[in-house]
């Protein structure tokens, strides 16, 4: 509620500040009227812009540049660095227009507005998950998209943020020494993030916790199972010397 009020609040703001030039504007003629809102949007003459692409929403709803002008309004948005605002407006454009040639790029342009607001990974992660999953769906919708590898890079990227919170959490733990608290979070990079650049990490941690909680069996399958799954892993040599410590 609060993003749409903010939202709500940004246009009538707009309305009223825009309300005296818009009088000069010639809105009969639809052409003239898209043509004049590009040109401004090239010279990057946001706001003017927009309210000429305002105007071709509400009066030619129904028009073949009633796409063009909410694909740009959310353009305009981000330009201007409003991430809330573009996703916004990126997702009306997949919403009111599924058929439109910009809703593949609008959706994958609502998943980089997403990516703009993702914090640092000891934030608050809500916008990092509507990005993956506005990047995950465009690469199930459109995967022969020229941008599908940059989906899928941005993923990755996104969730080892995501994997090293956990990753981070645990070694915290194992600082602390709270091995137990820490085996929760090696796991949870186990679990949910195979993909990612901690998941190595995350097993050699585990097998430390157990060692150090003396729990050797577990340790020792843990063990068998990382030389199964790392066969050439970076981590090995530090397996090793765990083992090594492990009584016979």
């Amino acid at each position: 509620m609060q993003i749409k009020a903010k939202i709500i609040l940004f246009y009538i703001t707009l309305l009223l500040i825009s309300c005296s030039s818009t009088k000069e504007i010639n809105t009969g003629n639809l052409e003239e009227l898209f043509k004049e809102a590009v040109r401004l949007f090239n010279e990057k003459e946001y706001l003017e812009a927009r309210k000429y692409f305002d105007i071709i929403k509400l009066q030619y709803p129904s028009s073949q540049y009633a796409d063009d002008a909410q694909y740009y309004t959310a353009e305009i948005d981000f330009q201007r660095k409003e991430y809330i605002l573009a996703a916004y407006n990126y997702n009306r454009v997949r919403n009111n227009f599924p058929n439109s040639e910009y809703a593949s790029i609008s959706l994958f342009k609502a998943g980089l507005s997403y990516y703009e607001l993702s914090p640092p990974f000891d934030r608050d992660q809500e916008y990092t998950l509507k990005a993956i999953d506005a990047f995950n769906l465009f690469q199930r919708l459109y995967p022969n998209d020229n941008k599908y590898a940059d989906a899928g890079n941005y993923i990755k990227e996104l969730r080892d943020k995501l994997a090293y919170r956990e990753f981070y959490t645990a070694k915290l733990y194992m600082k602390m020494k709270e091995p137990y608290s820490a085996l929760i979070y090696f796991q949870e990079v186990i679990d949910n993030f195979p993909d990612t650049d901690f998941f190595e990490s995350a097993y050699v941690g585990k097998i430390e916790a157990l060692t150090i909680l003396k729990r050797f069996d577990e340790a020792k399958g843990l063990i068998e199972l990382y030389k199964r799954i790392f066969s050439n892993g970076k981590l090995t040599s530090e397996v090793t010397m765990l083992e090594t410590n492990i009584p016979k």
